[in-house]
Order: structure tokens, then C-alpha cells, then sequence
């Protein structure tokens, strides 16, 4: 039986089975084709001690984040917008200037760090997949190519590279060890540093049914009750909460050291335990009913693909994200119902998707072919997708998303 990851419980609660599926984001190249790939069971577990909601354990996170992972945050101007708004908030709120220190956890491309960079502040990047670290690099920020834990910060902090603000966004999911991830920021601060961290909020997931943002990449499924208690255990305390709108529903979350930390606790932070309180959060009957419900999305998408099939329409998809990789596998869909899925990242183009094969192109196919409908695949982008191909209209071409339900513009 597996045990919780921070709290070592036997975990025995079952949130959703989704079958099995190749890692997200393990896109494949046309010679991949014609080899074997490998498929991992996608089980999530809730640990009924501190609540916190797991994947179960298969898959080695240097297998899914190897050296030409694919995810480059940079290809989303909402989240380039988002990132610098953060960048420039973080400045003014906490008075960080050309004497202080930034490290982001999880830099990726350097999306953000390229603001810390511009207006003068030090910052060094940390991330271990070297497709994207390059591209870092390209942007001029100094990257450490290496996985986050005590041991990295305490190099850091020898290097002279001790926080005022370390950043981790969608990142405290992805990380197999939490409690090691988590103990490396009370390391890496400053006595008086602040740690933030972003990601997607369990409550959201379970709401409004975001099952598709489950996938071998995300070890955990947050709350903020989970990561209270996670935080206290290494050394940090929650001090500020926000909700955000980014990934269907985040939390930002703000740390200081539990024992030299000066921020008073924020109201917000009693306030949204509470909300996860009342919502059920702490209870098994909460995680009850979430296995349905995913399922129901899968039919009415399925039934949707094959009914066009059958009436002679074509039907395309838009964003090769991670979150459709987990849906297309779970669904079972092939070529035959979606001709091809367009993004407009060059590493992602001329692959194939995980699982599915699905044919990876660039826009102009989409032009070229004129289908008859798009999915859009990342439906936490669907407003700004609707807008940049806007003329899909114009064929007459409807837009599509099955997450939480299906519905078509």
C-alpha cells in the first residue's frame, strides 16, 4: 500500500482512476512511431490524515522531465502578461531593488525571470530540463540545470545567492519529495525572505471537474489546507493567500520562516480555510462522486467526435497541452476522430501526441484545411485562443472545449 508523501499515512481513499496513459508531455518524434512507448497507470489517492491528494506512484520524474521536455511557458502572452504584473507587484510590495536576490524555481524558458532582469534586480533561474534552460539562457538569465531540494539550496546559499524572493509557480505539483522541495526554500531565504508559490487549487479541480489537469507530471493536487500543514512541517508559514484566475483557479501562496518571518498573517488566510472547511475538504465524502463525473465529460466527448465523423464534418484541435494529452488517452481518441492538433511552439511541431499519435502542426494547416470544428485543448486559454483564430468564423467553423462540460461557440 502506498504512503502519503509528506505525512507517511496509508493511503486508502481513491479520488479517480483514469486508466493509463504515456507522461504528458513526452511528445513523440515520427521515428518514435515505430517503438514501443511506455504507459503508466493514472491513479489519484487523498491521504485522510493532512489531506493531501496524490498521484499514485509509477512513473520517475527524470522520466518525465528529461532533456527535451517540450512545456515552454513564453508561448502564452496571458501568461507573459500575468508574470511580469507579478514581478512588478513583488517589487513594489516587498521594496526589492538592485541589492537583492531573486531565484525562481522551476524557471523554464526564463518567461519570468526576464523581468526581474530588466529593471537591474540579480536573480539565477533553476531548472532542470535543458531544452527550455537553453532557452533561459538565451534571454541572458543564469540557470542552474539541476532538480530543487535542501542540498541545491544550501550550494546556493554558499554561492553567496541567499533569497529575498524565491518564486515557484505550478511547480510544488510537480515535485515527487515535497517535504525536501519545501525544506529547500526555508534554506534558500533570507531571515526576513518571502517565498511565493503558485498553482492550480484542488477546490477548483473538484468543482468544476478539471479532471484533465491530472497527469503524471503533477505528483500532488493542492489545497491550501494540505500545503499549510506541509509548509509548517519544514519550517515556513503561510502568511497571505490570493485566489487567481490563471490554470481554471489558482492559489498564490506567500511564506516567510515560521521563526524570523515579520508579516502579519493576512485575514485571507483564515478566510479561504475556512472556505475549503465548509466545502467538505477535510471530509471522504468530499473526493466521493469526482470518478463519475470525469467519465460523463469522456462520453459526451466521444459521442460529440463520433457523431461529426459520421456526418462527413472534420474536426482539429488547438494546443498540444498537457491537460489534452490526459483527456485524449482517457477518451481513447485517435486520428480518425481529430485530424491533427495545431501549436504554435516549433518543439512541439512535426511530433506526434503521447498516446493518441496525433499529427502536431503548425497554424497554416488549420488555414489549409478549414475544419469544421477546433477543440480547443486547453481550455484555461480559451478566450485568448478564440481570439487569435478568429477566422475560423469565417468558414463557418465552430470552437469546442469538453472540460468541465462540452459546449461549442
Amino acid at each position: 500500500m502506498m504512503k502519503c508523501r509528506h505525512c507517511q499515512s496509508d493511503l486508502k481513499l481513491t479520488l479517480v482512476d483514469l486508466g493509463s496513459a504515456p507522461p504528458s508531455n513526452a511528445y513523440l518524434t515520427r521515428k518514435q512511431l515505430y517503438e514501443p512507448e511506455k504507459w503508466f497507470p493514472l491513479r489519484v489517492l487523498v491521504c485522510e490524515q493532512c489531506w493531501l491528494v496524490q498521484t499514485e506512484d509509477f512513473a520517475q520524474a527524470d522520466e518525465l522531465f528529461d532533456a527535451d521536455y517540450a512545456y515552454f511557458s513564453a508561448f502564452s502572452s496571458g501568461w507573459l502578461a500575468h508574470s511580469e504584473r507579478y514581478v512588478n507587484d513583488m517589487v513594489q510590495r516587498f521594496s526589492l531593488h538592485q541589492e537583492s536576490y531573486v531565484v525562481e524555481i522551476a524557471a523554464n524558458d526564463g518567461y519570468l525571470l526576464q523581468y526581474v532582469k530588466a529593471l537591474g534586480i540579480p536573480c539565477t533561474g533553476i531548472e532542470p530540463t535543458a531544452s527550455t534552460a537553453n532557452a533561459a539562457r538565451a534571454r541572458g538569465i543564469d540557470i542552474v540545470e539541476e532538480f530543487f531540494g535542501v542540498n541545491l539550496a544550501r550550494q546556493l546559499v554558499a554561492e553567496g545567492k541567499q533569497a529575498d524572493l524565491t518564486v515557484a509557480n505550478n511547480v510544488l505539483a510537480h515535485v515527487p519529495d515535497i517535504n525536501d522541495f519545501v525544506a529547500g526554500f526555508t534554506t534558500l531565504l533570507k531571515p526576513d525572505g518571502v517565498a511565493t508559490f503558485e498553482y492550480p487549487h484542488l477546490l477548483n479541480l473538484i468543482e468544476l471537474n478539471q479532471f484533465d489537469t491530472i497527469y503524471h507530471e503533477h505528483f500532488s493536487y493542492l489545497s491550501l489546507t494540505a500545503v499549510q500543514q506541509i509548509f509548517a512541517a519544514n519550517g515556513l508559514t503561510v502568511f497571505d493567500v490570493q485566489e487567481l484566475s490563471t490554470h481554471g483557479g489558482s492559489l498564490r501562496v506567500f511564506a516567510h520562516h515560521t521563526d524570523t518571518g515579520s508579516h502579519k498573517i493576512n485575514d485571507q488566510v483564515h478566510i479561504l480555510l475556512q472556505k475549503e472547511e465548509s466545502a467538505g475538504m477535510r471530509t471522504a465524502d468530499y473526493y466521493a462522486g469526482f470518478q463519475g463525473r470525469a467519465e460523463q465529460v469522456k462520453d459526451d466527448f466521444v459521442a460529440f467526435l463520433i457523431e461529426a465523423k459520421r456526418q462527413g464534418k472534420s474536426v482539429a484541435a488547438y494546443g498540444a497541452a498537457a491537460k489534452g494529452n490526459t483527456l485524449m488517452n482517457f477518451a481513447g481518441i485517435r486520428p480518425d476522430l481529430i485530424r491533427f492538433v495545431v501549436d504554435k511552439n516549433p518543439a512541439k511541431q512535426s511530433k506526434f501526441m503521447p498516446g493518441s499519435r496525433i499529427p502536431i502542426v503548425g497554424e497554416e494547416r488549420l488555414r489549409n484545411e478549414r475544419p469544421d470544428a477546433v477543440v480547443i485543448l486547453p481550455w484555461n486559454l480559451r478566450e485568448e485562443i478564440m481570439q487569435q483564430l478568429a477566422y475560423v468564423k469565417e468558414w463557418g467553423g465552430k470552437f469546442v472545449t469538453a472540460v468541465p462540460i462540452l459546449s461549442m461557440d
